[in-house]
């Protein structure tokens, strides 16, 4: 990896403020778009070394798949991809920022949820889920 630190300006325009979160697939990030002005979360896709290069170039179409596909989304519940750049040898997919609590944030502070907020939330998730099938991705 090009290195799991902040302030560091990705693809000349993107600069990384805050680790977010990390996963088997890399690390997410809170960045600001210089060109734009405005925070984005940029995922920063990371391989393990040891992978063989034939694997290596399937686990980087894949990704690119995703990101194409995530792109064709048009749904107030889905984030919206806004480019891929590839920098240093790796791969970072920028998109929207979200900043709202997840939902074991929300059972952390209100405790149990009522019978119709899961149904809400529910009805909101089977509406991107449904988005995302009419576009051809099956999640």
């Amino acid at each position: 990896m090009a290195g799991p630190r902040v302030d560091r300006v990705v693809a000349d325009r993107y600069l990384l403020q805050a680790r977010l979160g990390q996963g088997g697939m890399g690390v997410v990030w809170h960045a600001h778009d210089t060109v734009l002005g405005r925070a984005v979360a940029v995922k920063e896709v990371v391989l393990p070394p040891t992978l063989p290069e034939a694997e290596r170039r399937a686990a980087e179409a894949r990704v690119m798949r995703g990101a194409r596909a995530a792109a064709r989304l048009n749904h107030p519940g889905a984030v919206t991809v806004y480019d891929v750049v590839h920098d240093q040898g790796y791969t970072f997919v920028v998109m929207e920022l979200v900043q709202a609590p997840t939902l074991a944030d929300l059972i952390q502070a209100e405790g149990p949820l009522p019978p119709g907020r899961v149904a809400e939330i529910g009805g909101q998730l089977a509406g991107v889920l449904d988005a995302a099938h009419r576009a051809g991705i099956v999640h």
